[in-house]
């Protein structure tokens, strides 16, 4: 085997699958409130797996914003600092580089759809919610409109669903 050909995409999904290293993309609606939460909190939890972890929007509003100073708060209060991120959008490129892509939301699944339209084949996009038993295609309520509590709630909601999710795929 030459050099080069170790590096090829087909090696590095099987190196990334045989050491269960996970590229997981989170997506809602500006890449603000919840999918900076998500992102936060999974890279927490999985600092020592190397696991890749991202977020993104499918709208344009927030583009290259920090998360909402919410989202920042509660995070900090668990000693997750999220302000570096910045919102970006969801491409349809990015199907082809994620293990898996969870979205917040019925809208968001459906904004996911439009922007990637007849490339949408790729069969690991699921709501997160359905990585709890029982929350089958549950939307994780958008916090944005809402107080402090609200957010508290989300990060709750949210880091339960990444304990599970590092539960599945870290074995």
């Amino acid at each position: 085997m030459t050099v080069n050909a170790f590096y090829t995409n087909d090696i590095f999904a099987f190196k990334s699958q045989s050491l269960n290293i996970m590229k997981i993309l989170f997506v809602c609606l500006g890449n603000i409130c919840r999918s900076p939460l998500a992102q936060g909190i999974l890279e927490r939890k999985t600092k020592n797996l190397g696991w890749e972890i991202d977020s993104a929007g499918t709208n344009k509003y927030h583009t290259g914003d920090p998360p909402h100073t919410l989202s920042q708060k509660v995070a900090q209060k668990r000693g997750i600092d999220i302000s570096r991120q910045r919102a970006r959008n969801f491409l349809a490129s990015d199907l082809a580089h994620y293990d898996l892509i969870y979205v917040m939301a019925e809208d968001v699944l459906e904004d996911v759809k439009r922007i990637c339209g007849d490339s949408l084949t790729h069969k690991n996009i699921k709501y997160f919610l359905e990585e709890l038993p029982g929350k089958q295609n549950l939307n994780v309520p958008d916090p944005w409109y809402g107080e402090e509590d609200g957010y508290e709630e989300v990060y709750a909601l949210i880091d339960k669903t990444c304990e599970a999710i590092v539960k599945k795929y870290s074995k």
